[in-house]
């Protein structure tokens, strides 16, 4: 009986004895202590706010750089694309130019999602803008994409330029596409 008590008692002290010091090692940890270093945090310990607009302009340099001149940034650092044609569809190597360079700029997927409640927003407006200059049957905007695809069924292009001529100005669209 003896031997069992003392081996009991010994395992809690063994128990007790690892508790402290997992609790020594835990608080041994100070606010001096130098955390590791990490990509993009500059030796500040912590990550800066990435410039969206700087993050736009080399995402666009890059589709520059890939044969995408119709892609452009205007002055409040917004990319505009060149419409896809009815015919052809879009220009010969935007998708894969658009993979590469979303893989070669970090950041730009963060810029465009930041940026797509505003483009949603400014779609809507065009699109309201169109039902009250004629194109009564214009479709809603895509929420997450922003973009306006008017059913080829419902597509007319003396709306559509009426349309244009009337809301393009004051409402920038974040794009459109002339579906099935």
């Amino acid at each position: 009986m003896r031997t069992s008590t003392l081996r009991r008692r010994s395992i809690r002290v063994g128990l007790v004895a690892a508790a402290a010091g997992t609790i020594l090692t835990v608080a041994g940890c100070s606010s001096d202590d130098s955390a590791p270093k990490v990509a993009g945090d500059e030796g500040a310990g912590r990550a800066e706010p990435q410039d969206d607009n700087a993050v736009r302009k080399a995402w666009v340099d890059c589709m520059h750089k890939q044969g995408q001149a119709g892609v452009t940034q205007d002055k409040d650092g917004n990319i505009a694309f060149p419409a896809a044609k009815t015919d052809t569809g879009l220009e010969p190597g935007f998708e894969t130019a658009t993979k590469l360079c979303d893989e070669k700029v970090p950041g730009i997927k963060q810029a465009k999602q930041a940026d797509n409640s505003k483009f949603v927003e400014m779609s809507r407006k065009w699109v309201e803008c169109a039902r009250k200059n004629g194109y009564t049957d214009m479709p809603d905007p895509d929420p997450k994409t922003a973009i306006v695809t008017v059913p080829r069924a419902v597509f007319d292009p003396t709306k559509w330029d009426a349309a244009s001529r009337a809301c393009d100005a004051r409402f920038p669209m974040a794009g459109y596409s002339i579906g099935e």
